[in-house]
């Protein structure tokens, strides 16, 4: 391959890994604006009057009511209280308490996430002490998709302690329908279960970081270019110290 041959093929692989990795950066870019768009929607929804049980029921989807704010009266399901195990809170492992709330004045039941709970590690199977009030209850917190689910082995266990929530079975477990999103319930510390839910983040300052590497990347292929290729050469060649006549 001769100097022209070699140049040609250098400028190329240059250019080309120049314009992967502004395109990286610019979709990282996209990323980060989808995500902030997203965190107005919820911010926006989370400043909303809260939807009570009639609201909730009235909706043809459900899912469309996430994030906002809402206050349910009904009575607790209590013997059907769920314990999702290997759940967080302040880097503690423990369980997610989800209890089903038959909403007043009817027979659709709403699945509410009522709290946290620290797991007794020399008995794993012993599921903690809560307390469930009887009679109609009032619960104040914000619509949120069901909990992401972790990886399991086998199939969805049954007992009352699980790894993840699986809403037809909950169905048929509580012989009820049972709406496809969830309470989070807000509020202080009560009934043996802490509420200190974190912010939502949506890692927005994740895909600026990654937007900077990658243009960062792009800039660095084009000053290696312009050295090795341009100013390198330039000031090897060789210089005639001899005077000119």
């Amino acid at each position: 391959m001769n100097a022209r041959s070699r140049w040609l093929l250098i400028t190329l692989l240059t250019l080309l890994g120049m314009a992967v990795t502004i395109a990286l950066g610019r979709w990282q870019l996209g990323r980060a604006a989808e995500k902030e768009a997203l965190q107005a929607s919820m911010d926006a929804q989370s400043s909303k009057h809260p939807v009570d049980a009639a609201a909730l029921l009235a909706s043809s989807n459900p899912a469309s009511l996430v994030h906002l704010p809402a206050t349910l009266r009904g009575q607790w399901l209590a013997s059907q209280t769920v314990y999702l195990d290997n759940r967080q809170m302040h880097a503690k492992v423990g369980f997610f308490a989800v209890t089903p709330l038959r909403l007043e004045a009817s027979e659709q039941v709403v699945l509410v996430q009522r709290g946290w709970v620290a797991r007794n590690f020399e008995e794993r199977d012993k599921v903690p002490a809560i307390t469930t009030p009887d009679g109609v209850v009032v619960v104040q917190g914000r619509m949120a998709p069901l909990p992401g689910k972790l990886f399991e082995l086998g199939r969805p266990s049954v007992a009352a302690i699980r790894q993840n929530l699986d809403l037809e079975q909950l169905r048929q477990q509580i012989h009820a329908p049972v709406l496809p999103v969830i309470l989070v319930q807000t509020g202080p510390a009560s009934e043996g279960l802490q509420r200190d839910w974190p912010a939502i983040n949506l890692g927005v300052e994740k895909h600026y970081g990654y937007a900077l590497q990658w243009f960062g990347m792009a800039a660095l292929l084009a000053l290696l270019y312009l050295w090795h290729q341009i100013f390198k050469p330039y000031y090897l060649l060789p210089k005639d110290s001899k005077p000119h006549a």
